[in-house]
């Protein structure tokens, strides 16, 4: 009896010493599902968005892990680098499964995982930036050396995927950018298996048999996909510049301001959902919407609306990456938004703010200004020609020279003529005995 009890001590002490061991499988203690993302195609803010509800609802589900399946080269490195951060900052675990290929922006999603799988045939790489300046690619060979840092993998081979001019020994030389197979991506550290299939990969990390909910991109999803395209997010900003103005002009009319806050809306919602704007973003926005708004209803100089201007500038640009390409961007939205503006400028009332912004001043003919002298006081008198006229000379009227033309005539010297015809400053003259 004694003996068994003391077998029985011994079997739960080495049981309890086996579970300690097992710290290499990326399965939590709960018994929850495992969930399966679906990336496939171009890398945009709604696979981003994606990957934001299905994180969400990992960790209200306890997951026991989420399982990333690529299939893509590439896309936006603004949605790669928003879905590079919510992979590594997940409290659950982990895994990438490149199906067929995960080049450029892809790339940098799998070494974000701590558990890379990789199908037969599949590869990982090629991620050079376009346009290749040498600004771009420092910033994105630093994200990738970072992130495979990260993740416990050398970054050196990260760099090689991004800056074609460093290579890496036996892989790719000096000149070609890297891109490993299956067979080489296992062998460097940046794939822990080659498996044929999804369950194979579920069973290397102790994850046989385990429900699998899969997310693939809904309505919501598509529609972040399509805000996301630059050309979209510019057209956007238009429409917000523009309202902005109108807004100026007319002094709170409404009808601008609510196309524009529609465009709002559209453009910051779509970049809530994929995580790529935060609340910094919002609250400069609708910030320098209130300062804009206090300046139109109250006194001042202009203090108020000028910052609150800025303060729409720096949430938009923040917002678009806050680089080169956000100013780019910034800029054409703005001309095209003053374009439209100019073309609808006269059709709409002003505002004090307006009045006050623009200078409405002139210096007109009734005020007593002139652009040029008036010569028209010459016309019908007489004079005598200074120089001859060929047809063009010089004549003397009351004490002052004139420049001027003959009908087409030549004329001598010292010729009485008269002032036919004043246009501007060209004078005509004709010889008084004729």
């Amino acid at each position: 009896m004694r003996h068994t009890v003391y077998r029985k001590f011994v079997l739960l002490f080495i049981a309890a010493l086996l579970s300690l061991f097992t710290i290499d499988s990326p399965v939590r203690a709960e018994a929850g599902p495992v969930i399966s993302i679906s990336i496939k195609g171009e890398i945009n803010g709604g696979q981003a968005a994606l990957v934001h509800r299905a994180m969400a609802d990992a960790r209200s589900k306890q997951a026991q892990a989420v399982l990333v399946e690529l299939d893509t080269f590439g896309g936006l490195v603004d949605a790669a680098v928003s879905i590079r951060d919510m992979i590594i900052d997940s409290p659950v675990p982990t895994i990438c499964y490149v199906k067929n290929r995960a080049w450029s922006a892809g790339a940098l999603i799998a070494i974000a995982h701590k558990h890379i799988a990789i199908a037969p045939g599949g590869s990982i790489g090629a991620a050079e930036p376009i346009p290749t300046t040498e600004k771009t690619v420092a910033a994105v060979k630093a994200e990738f050396a970072a992130t495979a840092n990260r993740t416990g993998r050398d970054p050196k081979v990260a760099e090689a995927m991004v800056d074609k001019a460093q290579g890496y020994p036996d892989y790719a030389e000096p000149g070609q950018i890297l891109a490993l197979t299956d067979y080489q991506a296992a062998k460097v550290g940046y794939a822990d298996i080659v498996a044929p299939d999804r369950e194979t990969v579920l069973a290397n990390y102790g994850l046989a048999g385990t429900e699998v909910l899969e997310y693939t991109p809904g309505w919501q999803e598509k529609l972040a996909g399509w805000l996301s395209d630059p050309k979209v997010k510019s057209f956007l900003m238009s429409i917000i510049f523009l309202a902005i103005l109108a807004e100026i002009k007319t002094a709170g009319l409404g009808v601008a301001a609510l196309i524009g806050l529609g465009a709002a809306l559209l453009f910051f919602g779509s970049q809530w959902i994929t995580g790529i704007a935060g609340w910094l973003e919002i609250v400069l926005f609708i910030g320098g919407i209130g300062l804009i708004l206090l300046e139109l209803y109250t006194p001042g100089a202009g203090i108020f609306g000028i910052v609150g201007i800025i303060a729409i500038f720096a949430s938009l640009f923040l917002t678009l990456g806050a680089d080169i390409a956000a100013i780019n961007m910034l800029a054409i939205s703005l001309l095209v938004a003053l374009a439209l503006f100019m073309l609808i400028v006269r059709r709409l009332p002003s505002s004090k703010l307006w009045e006050r912004l623009i200078l409405k001043d002139a210096e007109t003919k009734s005020a007593g200004f002139s652009s040029s002298l008036d010569y028209s006081l010459y016309l019908g008198k007489t004079g005598i020609t200074s120089t001859g006229l060929r047809p063009a000379g010089a004549l003397l009227i009351d004490g002052v020279q004139l420049d001027v033309v003959s009908e087409g005539q030549f004329i001598e010297p010292n010729t009485l003529v008269k002032v036919v015809s004043v246009t501007g400053n060209r004078i005509v003259v004709r010889p008084v005995n004729t």
